[in-house]
Formats: structure tokens, C-alpha cells, sequence
């Protein structure tokens, strides 16, 4: 049986990723599952899909805990312990990133004890629009790793899954997704099969045996205020909203207003401030600014030092 886990952002995408190469799986005889897991349904926050493949009847159910392919679509995960990108992953296990560095470089960062494949990002675009083909763009060298998917099974399960999109995006999809294919010919069939979880084997958790307290004393119980602001929510961030304090208006209780994580402050000289530790991205700002004072650049820009903008 095939374990194949994406981890991605929301927006770019993995849970369409993952219907596409199940139904892909699907179309060549095997009988599939697949589905999204995620938290916060939101922009930037982590989220997975796992997709199961297999030649029998599959009894299998959850999460998948050990992989045979893990797909990671934005490297900006792999530091992040919350997403659990390596959870389970062994020898066998094949690691494919989307990203610009060297396979090389990441085995050495990971010291990954598997096999890892880098799918080379694009340029980077001007139109940020064309973020939204990551996850397609992962089905697809996905498909080729897998060496059991054929280009027909591929470019027909991206037409059922797309039916209901415009006829220009759905031929961008599969030109995405076919180049994708293309370029993984050298890693093609380089994925094995692993073993299901056998249920008479099943071992119980390790559980620690604490003794009941005083429900006063061992329930958590948060009372003080302000306490959210130990999350880092920016760490969800791929685009950084960037105010270019030429072009403001000061007409700051447009964007403020509509920020939902009230990460945006007003200054003493009446400008607005963005608190980068926890804004997430969701750029309700960018589009509430009828100025076009506010841009926005890739989180690993501006992590880089070149912010744009200036200051009040």
C-alpha cells in the first residue's frame, strides 16, 4: 500500500492536491482514500492531505503515521515542530520539497534517513497569483514518483477534479501539473510500498500514570488576560503585507478595522503599524487600502532584509 502525506499552507491548494493524485491512483485500479486535515481554517496556517493507494481493500483509517512519500509544498514548514513534516518518517521514506535549494543541502540540514528530492520552485513571479498551481505542481511529481500513474490517469483526474473551474485555469493546472511530471522522469518509480499496520500487532500508548488532584489544582485554568499574545501567529505568514507610508492616507480605520487578529496599530503621528508577530497574511489589509499603500512581497523577501516601503 501506498502512504503518501502533502503538508502545505492554506491556500496553496494540498487539499485539492491531494483529491487529484487519489483519483489519479484511481483511475489505474486502485482502490484509494484521501482527505485534508488542518486546524485553522485559514490562510498560511499549516495544514495536511494523506492519500492511501492499494491493489486490495484497504482497513486502514486516521492519519498516516508512517509514509512512504512525504510532499512538502513550502519549505517555510520544515522548521516548524507543530507540523510535524518528518513525523514518522523512515529509510524507505522518500522526501520531496518544493524549494530552491539542493537535495544535498536539506539531507544535511534533516539528517534525513531517507531519500530527498527537491522540486525546483519557480521564479519568482510578479503576478502572485500564479501561487495558487503549488499544490498541482506536487500532484503532479508526485504522480511520476509513484511510477504507477500514468500521464492519461494524471491529466483525466485533473479534469474530473477541476470540471467546475474556468477552461484557462484548468489548462494552467495541467500544465503545471504535466511539467512537474516531466521533470521527476529521472526519479520515476523510485517509491515502495509499505507494510499496512497490522490490528493484532497494535501496541497502546505509553501512557503516564499520574494520580488524580485536586481538580483546583490540576485542570488548566487560565485567568489572566492578554494571554494569546505568546502565539506567534506570523509564523503562518508566506506573504508580508508592507505599507509604503509615501502613498498612505492616513485613513487608518479602514485597514486597522478590518484587521481580524487586531495586529495593526495606530501610531502618534496617525499611522498605521503592522505587528509582524502575529499577523498571519491574511492581506484583508491589502485589500481594504483604497490607496494602494499597502503591498505585499514573499515572506522570505522581507525576512532577507528587503521590506520595501519606508517609515512615517
Amino acid at each position: 500500500m501506498y502512504h503518501i502525506r502533502f503538508h502545505g499552507r492554506g491556500g496553496q491548494g494540498i487539499k485539492t492536491a491531494g483529491r487529484i493524485l487519489g483519483t489519479a491512483f484511481f483511475h489505474e485500479g486502485f482502490e484509494v482514500q484521501d482527505a485534508p486535515r488542518y486546524g485553522a481554517e485559514r490562510r498560511g496556517a499549516p495544514i495536511f492531505a494523506y492519500v492511501r493507494a492499494a491493489k486490495k481493500p484497504i482497513n486502514e483509517r486516521g492519519v498516516i503515521t508512517a509514509p512512504d512519500l512525504i510532499i512538502v509544498a513550502d519549505d517555510s514548514l520544515m522548521p516548524i515542530p507543530a507540523a510535524g513534516v518528518l513525523l514518522g518518517a523512515q529509510e524507505h521514506t522518500v522526501l520531496l520539497i518544493n524549494t530552491s535549494e539542493g537535495s544535498e543541502t536539506w539531507k544535511e540540514w534533516l539528517r534525513f534517513p531517507g531519500t530527498v528530492i527537491t522540486l525546483p520552485s519557480g521564479e519568482e513571479v510578479r503576478d502572485r497569483a500564479e501561487l495558487q498551481y503549488t499544490g498541482v505542481v506536487c500532484t503532479g511529481a508526485a504522480a511520476r514518483l509513484a511510477g504507477v500513474i500514468s500521464r492519461s490517469a494524471l491529466k483525466q483526474a485533473i479534469l474530473d477534479e477541476l470540471a467546475s473551474l474556468d477552461d484557462t485555469v484548468i489548462e494552467k493546472n495541467l500544465a503545471n501539473a504535466l511539467d512537474a511530471y516531466e521533470r521527476m522522469a529521472d526519479h520515476a518509480g523510485c517509491i515502495t510500498e509499505g507494510k499496512g499496520v497490522p490490528a493484532d500487532a497494535y501496541n497502546p500508548p505509553e501512557w503516564v500514570d499520574i494520580p488524580f488532584e485536586d481538580a483546583r489544582v490540576s485542570a488548566p485554568a487560565i485567568h489572566a488576560a492578554a494571554t494569546s499574545v505568546e502565539v506567534k501567529t506570523g509564523l503562518w505568514r508566506t506573504l508580508r503585507p508592507v505599507i509604503d507610508y509615501a502613498r498612505c492616507k492616513r485613513c487608518w480605520w479602514m485597514c486597522t478595522t478590518f484587521c481580524p487578529d487586531s495586529a495593526m496599530s495606530v501610531n502618534t503621528a496617525g499611522y498605521p503599524e503592522i505587528d509582524y508577530d502575529h499577523c498571519k497574511g491574511c492581506l484583508i489589509c491589502y485589500v481594504q487600502c483604497h490607496n494602494h499603500a499597502i503591498e505585499t512581497i514573499p515572506e522570505h523577501t522581507a525576512q532577507a532584509g528587503n521590506t520595501g516601503g519606508g517609515r512615517p
